[in-house]
């Protein structure tokens, strides 16, 4: 691995508050690997040796947790390759291979197949027929789930205006839900939150990149309410209060070659935000 480029007292001080914020997620979170891959980088970039390898072994720690076998055995050769006498990453991979063993290479099938799927699925494009905004995922979760009346529900939800771009934020469900006193917004972020998985952000305590977040298209920001506000290596971090529309992440992955790596946050600091980024 290259050696790190110097850095100016600006970026050493985004990436110290970037390692603090990502810290309290992925101490809640063991498991978000790409909450610990913005992490490691971070580390990498401040030339913190130590931590970028413990950080480096939790990553692979939390891909055995999720059955991906195969990609936390290339997590600790990396490391070994930097530190060939590691009893703690030796012992690690012995048991892995022990059980990748026993199961008879199924685990790197479904690594593989994962994948395949998730390749399948950043390349689709919905027709507009076909609109996929989120409104079935929320429905089954608060309605279904019996949180709201479907008739609270309707009355939240967004009808998106067609016709003409909107010039403002547009308020998403959980904050309308809020707005008419419904559901406190702390209990509709940890309802959500506990179905996705997502690091959850306080985007206003984030020093956001605005230049970034000017790049991607005003009008899906504001309609889908959501925030490209940081990036990290070769990924583009996103703030969203709805993170089952895939109409936004279409619109998102048109415009960006990277790849995007998706966060919860409060919808009244990523409105906020976008009042400040798109002005």
């Amino acid at each position: 691995m290259p050696s790190p480029t110097p850095l100016t007292a600006s970026e050493e001080a985004q990436l110290t508050q970037t390692i603090e914020m990502f810290e309290v997620i992925t101490q809640s979170q063991p498991h978000d690997y790409q909450s610990l891959e913005i992490l490691r980088e971070a580390y990498y970039k401040l030339g913190r040796e130590k931590e970028l390898i413990d950080t480096s072994k939790r990553i692979a720690q939390a891909y055995v947790q999720m059955g991906q076998l195969s990609s936390a055995i290339l997590e600790y050769e990396s490391i070994l390759q930097r530190y060939p006498d590691d009893e703690e990453v030796k012992t690690a991979l012995g048991a892995i291979e022990s059980k990748a063993t026993s199961l008879a290479g199924q685990s790197d099938m479904t690594d593989m197949a994962t994948s395949k799927v998730s390749a399948r699925r950043s390349n689709q494009r919905p027709a507009p027929s076909e609109l996929d905004d989120g409104r079935n995922s929320m429905l089954k979760l608060f309605v279904t789930g019996k949180v709201i009346t479907e008739t609270d529900f309707d009355a939240c939800w967004v009808q998106q205006e067609w016709t003409n771009a909107p010039t403002e934020p547009v308020a998403p469900f959980l904050q309308n839900l809020a707005d008419k006193r419904l559901l406190p917004l702390e209990k509709s972020l940890k309802i959500v939150s506990d179905k996705v998985r997502l690091g959850f952000l306080p985007i206003e305590k984030y020093d956001i990149d605005i230049d970034l977040a000017r790049g991607f298209p005003a009008e899906t920001c504001r309609r889908w309410c959501v925030l490209p506000f940081d990036r990290m290596s070769k990924s583009i971090l996103v703030a969203t209060a709805n993170p089952f529309n895939r109409q936004a992440v279409s619109e998102l992955e048109a415009v960006s070659r990277h790849r995007l790596l998706w966060y919860l946050a409060p919808p009244s600091d990523i409105i906020n935000s976008l009042k400040k980024v798109f002005r």
